[in-house]
């Protein structure tokens, strides 16, 4: 038995086999004007029960777009529907890259969604590990390419690259400079007002200068410094690092000879290492200030009297003490930035990830650094 209706260019027909089969003969153009009325008229021919097996033959087809291969589509889904087999035969080259854009599968079997197996606990577990020895590894390999490019310039000063090395001092160090005082000025303004309301009930008001200086020089100026510097330039470092690793920048570098730990890395930690406790004596100075403003407008102290009693509470072993500090936290803080930004692997998001992960390990290491620093200082002598 055959049927054949006319879909303006579109024909159709559809013949018997001798095992039961069924050739449906598809002939003319398959797109936007004719896929609507071809699924409704194939469909109302091929009423249940389906034959076993359905061949569409496409040989005679002229023209075929995605609205055409939507027929097939339609028709490969009615025959899944009753566990029937569909074939396509005389396809052409673009007839099947258009169908493999589809994902169209000509066995007419129905598309297994194959689920990526979860690994358990133990795979899991050990994934981590491996990559924690892996980045280990790394961290060690870089800190000895640093020893090794320090040592190296220390050898030969003329090494260094003193326009990039100033230009990080300049980066970190002076345009650093007003957020820095502004932040340090409020918090020793800060500091010395919520100490005064318990000193003045025991007329130790003098006493506001010596909790300010000696909080400052000691603890908090190289603190607050080191995060400052640690969330404007250590994630500076990470990001331009790692742009030019996925740029293929630093494999660039290396070609052509540059060594990039010596190129990049010693610069900027030579220059946080200078900048960073220049910036903390600062930090010192603009917070004096602030504790200044509040005992001589709100403790009736004179300049003099609250000058005096700074000096006299600081000595040159705590200004020392905080220059060290701020020292050892510029070399985190550039190490840290530059090392995140060498472990940059991908687009720009892992960028973003380095930038992000430069900061939050420098402040976690500011802070256990600063507690080694506390222990020490607790049993000095």
């Amino acid at each position: 038995m055959s049927n054949s209706q006319d879909l303006q260019s579109c024909r159709y027909e559809i013949s018997n086999g001798d095992d039961g089969a069924k050739t449906l003969h598809i002939q003319g153009r398959m797109d936007a004007a004719t896929a609507a009325e071809t699924i409704a008229g194939i469909k109302s021919i091929l009423q249940p029960p389906l034959p076993t097996a359905l061949t569409v033959d496409l040989e005679k087809v002229t023209y075929l777009d995605d609205f055409g291969a939507l027929v097939l589509v339609e028709l490969k889904k009615l025959m899944i529907a009753q566990k029937s087999r569909l074939h396509i035969k005389n396809a052409d080259q673009r007839v099947k890259e258009i169908l493999s854009i589809l994902k169209y599968d000509e066995s007419g079997a129905p598309a297994t969604i194959v689920r990526k197996p979860t690994p358990n606990r133990f795979i899991r577990l050990g994934e981590g590990v491996f990559a924690q020895v892996a980045d280990l590894n790394f961290i060690f390999s870089f800190i000895g390419s640093v020893c090794l490019s320090l040592i190296h310039v220390i050898l030969h000063p003329r090494s260094l690259r003193l326009d990039d090395t100033f230009l990080s001092m300049k980066k970190v160090g002076v345009d650093a400079l007003p957020i820095v005082g502004l932040i340090s000025f409020l918090l020793g303004l800060i500091m010395a007002f919520m100490s005064s309301v318990q000193l003045q009930q025991f007329g130790a008001n003098i006493y506001v200068a010596s909790l300010v200086s000696l909080a400052m020089v000691r603890e908090l100026g190289p603190i607050m410094t080191a995060i400052i510097v640690a969330g404007r330039s250590g994630s500076a470092f990470a990001a331009e690092i790692g742009t030019m690793k996925i740029s293929d920048e630093i494999d660039a570098l290396f070609t052509m000879g540059f060594d990039p730990t010596r190129f990049l890395v010693v610069p900027k930690i030579v220059a946080s290492v200078i900048t960073v406790p220049i910036l903390t004596l600062f930090s010192d100075l603009f917070a004096i200030m602030g504790g200044l403003v509040v005992g001589v407008f709100m403790l009736d102290l004179t300049t003099n009297a609250y000058m005096a009693q700074t000096l006299k509470t600081l000595t040159l072993f705590d200004v020392f003490w905080g220059f060290l500090k701020a020292a050892v936290f510029a070399l985190l803080i550039a190490g840290i930035g530059c090392l995140r930004g060498f472990q940059v692997r991908g687009g720009a998001a892992a960028v973003g990830q380095a930038t992000t992960s430069a900061v939050v390990s420098s402040i976690f290491l500011i802070i256990l650094t600063d507690a080694v620093f506390a222990v020490i200082l607790r049993y000095w002598g």
